[in-house]
């Protein structure tokens, strides 16, 4: 019997790398999708190898809907499957409401929303042939609560939540579909945020659990998300902050 098979969108770098490794020390092959960096890419396909798991590597911006298609083309031709879709790829542009404009607002949406939609279309055509599989998309706080410059970043979270409910309807019973929304993570992703010291101050002060959120708090809940464990969790986005949002207004 063929290995199970995930895809994580945006998996050459950061949270995305490390639920694909994740994924591989659980015995899944993997599709590794990056938009820029084919280098990071390879390196994340080594590592998954030394596993002895396969890594297929795929270019695509996952806010053109064309894109998408070629790549499941490319994954039904590789694998003949598909059991896990990892909605993680994520962009934005940082900037106050009335400062955005309209190029701003269409980029992040169609990353950040535009792209779980018609991923899950595809993904649920091969899903389905074998039985169903799992859906869970990265979030963040900024889709229920205000951040400064963040505005089309959380509107596209938010966005991204509640086509998570439809399509967990829609696409029940075989297939489980869910969310994980995480604090402030110190990666890369956070580099282009101009408060980003802010940030991070708060979040080491001010989180009840007595430490800022970790990489491996995320992979950890991406992990029972898809496991069996998790079959009648529906719809939900979880959200790991160690209790940070318990005390915003």
């Amino acid at each position: 019997m063929a290995n199970k098979v995930a895809l994580v969108t945006g998996s050459s770098k950061g949270l995305g790398r490390a639920i694909a490794l994740d994924l591989a020390k659980d015995g899944y092959d993997l599709v590794i999708n990056y938009a820029r960096s084919r280098s990071k890419a390879e390196e994340v396909a080594a590592e998954i190898e030394k596993m002895g798991q396969k890594a297929l590597l795929i270019k695509a911006n996952v806010g053109d809907v064309k894109k998408i298609k070629e790549m499941f083309a490319q994954i039904r031709d590789t694998y003949g499957r598909l059991d896990v879709l990892v909605n993680n790829a994520a962009s934005g542009v940082e900037r106050p409401a009335m400062e955005l404009e309209d190029r701003h607002w269409d980029w992040t949406m169609n990353i950040n929303s535009r792209a779980l939609l018609f991923c899950a279309q595809e993904a649920a055509k091969l899903m389905e042939e074998n039985g169903g599989g799992k859906i869970v998309s990265l979030s963040s706080l900024g889709s229920i609560r205000y951040i400064e410059n963040y505005t089309a970043v959380g509107v596209s979270k938010a966005a991204l939540e509640a086509l998570t409910r439809y399509l967990a309807v829609e696409l029940a019973p075989s297939i489980c579909v869910n969310a994980v929304s995480g604090g402030v993570l110190n990666t890369d992703a956070l580099k282009s945020f101009p408060n980003r010291e802010a940030l991070l101050e708060d979040a080491r002060k001010h989180t009840p659990a007595g430490r800022m959120v970790e990489v491996e708090d995320m992979v950890n809940a991406v992990r029972f998300l898809i496991s069996d464990e998790a079959f009648m969790i529906r719809g939900q986005t979880i959200i790991v902050d160690g209790g940070r949002s318990l005390l915003l207004i």
